[in-house]
């Protein structure tokens, strides 16, 4: 939830890496739906990714190149929920749930 006249950091990058921002007082419209959306399907990608490293790592035959592409698709995910983390931490931050919102 963003207080208005506060941009609320998207789960995504726009050209060159940048940061994508939606300006917004409505957090059940379709963009920010969409955004909670991208960002369930990050969290939930994560997740998967986590078990599977856990599998590997007790394999002893996983592969050196498997093992690269575990880290790679782990850096992007860790970089996902950090962002999310960011996000959902300034929203926190803004937003006091003892203020009324009416």
């Amino acid at each position: 939830m963003t207080t208005p006249n506060e941009l609320r950091l998207l789960p995504w990058s726009g050209p060159e890496g940048k940061p994508c921002y939606l300006s917004t007082d409505d957090p059940d419209g379709y963009m920010s739906r969409l955004a909670d959306g991208i960002e369930a399907i990050q969290l939930g990608t994560a997740s998967e990714l986590l078990e599977e490293a856990s599998e590997a790592l007790d394999n002893q035959g996983t592969s050196l190149d498997d093992m690269r592409g575990l880290v790679k698709e782990l850096t992007g995910a860790l970089r996902d929920v950090y962002r999310i983390a960011t996000i959902r931490g300034h929203l926190r931050e803004t937003y006091d749930p003892r203020e009324p919102t009416c």
